[in-house]
């Protein structure tokens, strides 16, 4: 079975920064996808970022957090990192990482809290 584990989640101040990480049992190049979604308490989860695993990798974004966010992976690592600037307390939520097969199989984390004060 294909195992997520994300970490890098905490507590921080409005402004502040979180670099995400999301460590695959298997190696990313087994995936078409992967990216990061995220769900504050009584919210529906949300697109965060994603990106191919092809060569010519495409990153998409939500619109709130352009900018702000950047996907990346280490395929050495089988790692795919999010990398959270300008934090504000909007993006308080826990965050789970995604990975999807070529066949479309889909593979959760068990998420990591992220939380921002005021």
């Amino acid at each position: 079975q294909v195992q997520l584990v994300e970490s890098g989640g905490g507590l921080v101040q409005s402004g502040g920064s979180l670099r995400l990480s999301c460590a695959a049992s298997t190696s990313i190049f087994n995936f078409g996808a992967m990216g990061w979604y995220r769900q504050a308490p009584g919210k529906q989860r949300e697109l965060v970022a994603t990106m191919t695993m092809a060569s010519s990798t495409s990153t998409n974004y939500a619109g709130s957090v352009k900018g702000r966010f950047t996907i990346s992976r280490d395929n050495a690592k089988n790692t795919v990192y999010l990398q959270m600037n300008s934090l504000n307390p909007e993006d308080t939520a826990i965050y789970y990482c995604k990975a999807e097969s070529r066949w479309s199989n889909v593979y959760w984390g068990q998420g990591t809290q992220v939380t921002v004060s005021s």
